[in-house]
């Protein structure tokens, strides 16, 4: 078996395919020598680089393409309809980056609250502004969640553990046993301190009619997918400072 690693692996995932007597090879090939050459591999694994488009899913079906795998959530980058038409599986890790994730969120609130990264920028200048810069505490407050998934439930359990948050979420598949309090997108959008996004897909469900119910202090965290927030809108309603901030990591 033959396993192309098209974006890489760390060596003790390389480790594991040698402890398996699995031929991998992890050469970097754009979209013209993937289509040319995949066709020799049983096996793709990507990350969020590689496009596996129809071209390339159906050149592989041609050879021994069998099975792609995404080491990562969901299949954005995966043309999940031509695989199927061609007979290839696709498999991602869902549970990956659950942790990594939830921490993030949770560090890009921190960061904005309390002005981590404009303090540390002033004071590399020499400039030690502390009472311009001293921000505010997440404990005690509110965090509204839009998308209750695995990652949105990590998250709630250390903000309701680690600074007793009250935490709320609207989910389309609301999970009642996650000790989330499940409200409508409107009510979350207007009583939280904190909005974190995760949803992923490509639509944007934060716009200026949600901006414009956010309260004028909260923060937006997104963490989820840039599409999931309307860039221009975003950038609106910072300017004339209809939210207190926002913190990215998409």
């Amino acid at each position: 078996m033959k396993v192309l690693l098209n974006d890489g692996l760390e060596k003790e995932g390389l480790k594991l395919f040698q402890e398996a007597c699995i031929e991998t090879d992890t050469k970097k090939r754009d979209i013209t020598a993937l289509v040319e050459e995949i066709g020799q591999f049983d096996a793709l694994v990507v990350r969020s680089s590689t496009k596996v488009t129809r071209e390339v899913l159906e050149a592989g079906a041609k050879g021994k393409l069998k099975i792609v795998g995404r080491a990562g959530v969901g299949y954005d980058n995966i043309d999940v309809v031509a695989a199927s038409e061609s007979g290839i599986v696709v498999k991602s890790a869902p549970y990956g980056s659950t942790n990594a994730v939830a921490e993030l969120t949770i560090g890009l609130m921190l960061s904005i609250s309390r002005n981590i990264p404009q303090a540390h920028s002033s004071l590399k200048n020499c400039v030690w502004k502390k009472d311009k810069l001293k921000g505010k505490e997440l404990s005690y407050k509110t965090i509204g969640l839009l998308g209750c998934g695995r990652i949105g439930q990590k998250v709630a359990q250390i903000a309701k553990r680690g600074f007793d948050m009250e935490v709320i979420g609207y989910d389309i598949k609301p999970c009642f046993e996650s000790g989330i309090k499940f409200m409508t997108k409107e009510e979350v959008l207007s009583r939280s301190d904190y909005i974190c996004v995760h949803t992923g897909g490509k639509e944007a469900i934060v716009g200026e009619k949600e901006f414009a119910l956010m309260k004028p202090t909260a923060y937006l965290i997104n963490t989820s997918r840039g599409n999931n927030i309307d860039q221009q809108a975003l950038y609106k309603a910072l300017k004339e400072c209809k939210i207190a901030g926002a913190a990215t990591d998409v």
